[in-house]
């Protein structure tokens, strides 16, 4: 092989800004800091991407630790049939470093860091239009689909290493990725594995196919339900299949090429995805510059077919994808116990200017003929909720009533709604532990119990005497409207500032009654609410925003109570009203000022 083209290690001062790190949050592979940078490989030009992936393999191979990232716009370096926009300015098409060394050590919190807001760099009606032209390329025959993305653009400064553990945090996905450039910082939290080689097998596994995930734990399984049943979605997955199929036997041995698992359904912290996996043995003679000629990009962002797609893409998106769909990778030595090579589809990816403070994350999805611009433009946003979701530690909190004789009321509800927030939440659950703790309860009066298990599965008790309660419960309704879209309102745990600050807008009242942004009525800071219309109880249903109640669940299944959507009309003109929850019981209520 003749020697790459391409400039020798830089001097050390070039490499102060120069690092790496990858995380595997689905516990495969231990986290890695590769330390001690020597060199950096920069293609800047289509000619040079070739002899950059060379050098960084050729690096990895006698022994040394290579991470980088290929660009999207680099695509016509490995086939010039291949339609790109021209490169971001100043961000490399290839860009590879070399370590002398890896650590295992996890990700950790840094300092402050800001972030946003997020501005989309196009109109939801240029993204209706852009939809409907797809489609139109669809009915015509010159695409089957075609993976249509936006950026949203935005300000960050501080520390990046701490935007990097929240993202991955709240992605919770395999090929979690850092790199710092000196100019740029790539934050990639890819759940997507593009290929990992070992030198003779290959593999790949496309995603193709995304629901938000729900909720609460029953919402959450009938998202996922329906994500698995989506003929659109199946449609799409199969079609990437099919397509990676045919890219792999380009390098693969003959008949060697295999579907392993179709349709798999795999959960992360803000979606569901539908992933495949392909894999084959490649020949002898293949490199890595072979695999990125047959493969890249991936298959999955751009459509197929790829050629012709490619091109639809060029002429519709607004600005080049940069990292974004191109891949990040880690090239490990050999002994090292890792895949010789390891890249994933650089999707959930932020990519920062270090010297602007101009930051870019992209998103997007497959447009097949079924498509909606509405439907396709929530998914792309559904996409970007790892953005701001950030996985703050969580304890679950059960408040429960305990009587000398008769133990618990409702145990069995409080135990089923923990293990069902801990299933969702993934929280271990010590459910011995907990029974014997509460076997322990003793004493002559009722008492408050409080049940508390950590995010790491540690559990406590508290208790205090249960003290006389108000008769008739004076509430004052609160007009800062919930955000029902928030995950922990439906899990009871210790974040419990909102219910606490809404208390205290209203020292008069004894309760607080809550109202989402729909106007709907959805319970107070410490119960459920129930109301008498035209001669029946009802209550909120769970969607509103409300936690499910113990005593709630138990009086819809004796058949003493229905759900319904309550406004606060509704609430202003009911026969009567009152508060549940499993440490009072059922206390009538009344409106009071909101004072």
């Amino acid at each position: 092989m003749t020697s790459p083209k391409v400039p020798g290690p830089l001097p050390d001062p070039a490499l102060a800004g120069v690092g790496a790190r990858f995380d595997d949050f689905r516990g495969r592979l231990v986290p890695l800091r590769l330390v001690d940078p020597y060199g950096v490989w920069v293609a800047h030009h289509l000619e040079d991407v070739p002899d950059v992936i060379r050098r960084a393999e050729s690096e990895a191979r006698a022994g040394r630790w290579v991470a980088g990232f290929v660009s999207y716009e680099a695509a016509p370096a490995f086939d010039r049939r291949l339609a790109v926009r021209s490169p971001s300015p100043g961000l490399p098409l290839a860009w590879f470093a070399g370590f002398r060394d890896a650590i295992s050590e996890p990700a950790g919190p840094g300092g402050e860091y800001r972030i946003g807001p997020w501005r989309p760099e196009v109109s939801d009606a240029c993204y209706g239009r852009h939809v409907d032209t797809i489609r139109e390329f669809i009915r015509t025959g010159d695409t089957y689909q075609t993976n249509y993305t936006f950026r949203l653009r935005g300000r960050v400064s501080g520390d990046l290493r701490s935007l990097y553990t929240d993202l991955i945090a709240a992605q919770g996905g395999g090929y979690h990725a850092f790199l710092e450039t000196g100019r740029h910082t790539v934050v990639s939290a890819s759940p997507e594995l593009f290929f990992r080689w070992d030198g003779r097998r290959i593999e790949s596994r496309p995603m193709k196919g995304t629901m938000a995930r729900g909720r609460w734990e029953q919402e959450d399984s009938r998202f996922r339900e329906r994500l698995l049943s989506s003929g659109k979605d199946r449609a799409e997955n199969v079609m990437i299949v099919d397509l990676l199929r045919n890219d792999l036997g380009r390098v693969a041995r003959f008949g060697s090429v295999q579907v392993e698992r179709l349709f798999e359904v795999e959960r992360f912290e803000t979606v569901w995805q539908m992933t495949s996996t392909v894999a084959a043995e490649t020949r002898p003679e293949v490199g890595l510059v072979d695999i990125f000629t047959a493969m890249f990009p991936c298959g999955s962002v751009t459509g197929a077919p790829k050629v012709r797609t490619m091109e639809i893409i060029e002429s519709l998106e607004a600005s080049p994808r940069g990292v974004y769909c191109g891949a990040i990778g880690l090239l490990a030595p050999p002994g090292s116990g890792r895949s010789r090579a390891e890249f994933s589809v650089a999707i959930r990816t932020l990519v920062a200017d270090t010297q602007d403070g101009e930051a870019e994350y992209g998103v997007g999805g497959g447009v097949v003929h079924e498509s909606t611009a509405a439907r396709e433009y929530e998914e792309a946003m559904v996409k970007a909720r790892v953005l701001s979701r950030r996985r703050a530690p969580v304890t679950l909190l059960e408040t429960m009533r305990w009587e000398p004789g008769r133990g618990i009321w409702l145990r069995d509800r409080h135990l089923s709604r923990l293990r069902s927030s801990a299933r969702y939440l993934g929280v271990t659950l010590r459910e011995v532990v907990i029974s014997d703790l509460l076997e322990g309860l003793s004493g002559d009066e009722p008492l408050r119990v409080r049940l508390l298990v950590s995010g790491e599965g540690s559990v406590s008790i508290d208790t205090s005497p249960l003290a006389p309660g108000s008769l008739v419960v004076g509430l004052a309704i609160d007009d800062r409207p919930i955000d029902r879209t928030d995950y922990l309102r439906y899990h009871k745990t210790t974040r419990r500032e909102a219910y606490e600050q809404a208390a205290a807008r209203h020292p008069a009242a004894d309760d607080v009654v809550l109202v989402n942004e729909l106007g709907e009525v959805v319970e107070t800071t410490i119960a459920n609410l129930v109301v008498r219309r035209d001669g029946a109880w009802v209550t909120p249903p769970i969607d509103s925003g409300c936690l499910p109640g113990t005593y709630r669940e138990e009086l819809i299944d004796r058949g003493n109570l229905s759900e319904r959507s309550v406004s606060v009309a509704d609430l202003m003109e009911a026969d009567e009203m009152a508060v549940i929850n499993s440490v009072r019981g059922w206390r009538t209520a009344k409106l009071i000022g909101n004072g």
